[in-house]
């Protein structure tokens, strides 16, 4: 049986978050430069893209490049920078056609004009698209987002807009990139390697996490089907016991 039958449609995650590795080490056993990966990266996003949205998957957050990337030599930077605009321009009318809405999270300041006029004016066509939403997390990291979500709110509580004594978890929630989305209930990372690298830390406290060995590159929809249905077969507590998730018989 095909892991995309195993799944159960009542049962899906709302939001899986993906950290999109291994790019470099594919294209090392190509015998290819580290960009030659990122270009074939791109089939794996449209792919994961397309599955989640048949399978009805409301919110699809894909870790496209941290600000820690910043430091990789300026070569590997420029030609990410220049597959991010043809990518996303040839990617539009596709997310028009499925009914996807595109947003960014980051420290979106950074990156080069040109690729921030490309993803304001993608935002802006398909702002009003309900089907999905594709969330790019770029010069992204989860440390920033939450430095500077306690800084506004410091703000507004100087201001007066905010009661010190009321701040709550909701209030630091409210002041993420990410207000308004659900958290991730599912987190996967291809390559193998099992960590979160400075991504949602916030939002991940309670997502089941999902390794695979999988090359970014080589991860097509049957490799998020057999997440999707490992997920499912997890028990989800968020603190409590077994016996208090499951229904009692009498």
């Amino acid at each position: 049986m095909d892991k995309k039958s195993q799944i159960d449609r009542e049962k899906l995650p709302r939001h899986i978050a993906v950290i999109m590795d291994g790019n470099g080490r594919w294209a090392k056993r190509q015998g290819h430069n580290r960009v030659f990966g990122h270009k074939h990266g791109v089939t794996a996003v449209r792919e994961t893209v397309e599955a989640s949205a048949e399978l009805g998957i409301q919110y699809l957050t894909l870790y496209a490049f941290s600000t820690e990337n910043w430091s990789r030599p300026k070569m590997e930077v420029d030609a990410l920078m220049e597959l991010l605009v043809r990518t996303i321009k040839s990617e539009v009318k596709t997310l028009m056609k499925n009914d996807i809405r595109l947003a960014v999270i980051g420290k979106t300041d950074m990156l080069p004009e040109r690729s921030r006029n490309r993803l304001a004016e993608a935002m802006e066509e398909t702002k009003n698209n309900k089907r999905m939403t594709v969330v790019l997390a770029l010069s992204y990291s989860s440390k920033w987002e939450i430095t500077e979500a306690i800084r506004q709110i410091a703000e507004d509580a100087k201001a007066g807009k905010i009661n010190p004594t009321g701040i709550n978890e909701q209030t630091l929630s409210d002041h993420l990139s990410t207000k308004g989305m659900p958290d991730p209930e599912l987190m996967i990372r291809t390559s193998g390697e099992q960590r979160i690298s400075n991504f949602l830390l916030w939002q991940l406290a309670y997502a089941e996490l999902y390794f695979t060995e999988t090359l970014w590159p080589d991860f097509r929809k049957e490799h998020l089907y057999e997440a999707i249905v490992d997920y499912q077969q997890r028990e989800r507590r968020f603190g409590k016991i077994s016996e208090q998730i499951k229904p009692q018989i009498s």
